[in-house]
C-alpha cells in the first residue's frame, strides 16, 4: 500500500543515499591515491570505488524510474564535504588509522541507510527498489566486515611503521 507521502519519503530518502554515495565515492577516491604503504587495504579501497560507483548509478536509476531527480545542491555539499574530509588526512601523521576510522564509521552510516530504504520500499510496495537497495546493503556489509577484520592488522602495521621509523602515515 503506498501512500503519497510514503513515497515522497522514499524518494527524499533515496535522493540522500544518492549523495551519501557521490561523498563516499570523493573520500575513498582521495585516500585511495594517497595510500601507499598499506597494499591490501589500497586493493580493497579501489575494489569499493567501483562498487560505490554503481550503487549511485543504481539509485540514479531508482529515482529516474520513480520520476525524481537527484538533488544537485546535496551531491555537491556531500563532495566539497568528503573533499574536506580527504584533504584533512594530509596534515594528520596517522592518516591511515584516521581513514580506517572514518571509513568504518562511514559504512555503519550506509548500512544503516539502507535498512531504512529497505523497509520503506517495502512499505510501499516498491519490489525493485528493495531488491536494488539490498543489493548495495550485501556490499556494504561486506566492506564493513572487511575493515572490522582489518582495522587491527592496519593499525599494528602503522604502529611498526613509525616505531622503526618507516614510512607510516600512508
Amino acid at each position: 500500500m503506498s501512500t503519497s507521502a510514503a513515497r515522497d519519503n522514499l524518494i527524499a530518502w533515496l535522493r540522500d543515499a544518492h549523495a551519501m554515495e557521490e561523498q563516499a565515492e570523493t573520500m575513498l577516491t582521495a585516500q585511495h591515491r594517497r595510500l601507499q604503504t598499506y597494499p591490501e587495504l589500497k586493493d580493497r579501497i579501489g575494489e569499493h570505488i567501483e562498487e560505490t560507483k554503481q550503487h549511485a548509478a543504481l539509485l540514479q536509476s531508482c529515482l529516474d524510474r520513480l520520476g525524481d531527480g537527484r538533488s544537485t545542491v546535496k551531491v555537491m555539499a556531500a563532495k566539497l564535504t568528503a573533499m574536506a574530509q580527504g584533504l584533512s588526512g594530509v596534515f594528520v601523521s596517522d592518516e591511515v588509522v584516521k581513514g580506517s576510522l572514518a571509513g568504518y564509521t562511514f559504512e555503519h552510516m550506509e548500512i544503516a541507510s539502507y535498512r531504512i530504504l529497505i523497509a520503506a520500499a517495502d512499505y510501499i510496495g516498491d519490489e525493485e527498489t528493495k531488491t536494488v537497495c539490498q543489493r548495495i546493503l550485501d556490499e556494504e556489509i561486506a566492506m564493513a566486515t572487511w575493515l572490522e577484520e582489518n582495522i587491527g592488522p592496519v593499525t599494528q602495521e602503522y604502529l611498526r611503521r613509525d616505531e622503526n621509523d618507516l614510512e607510516a602515515k600512508r
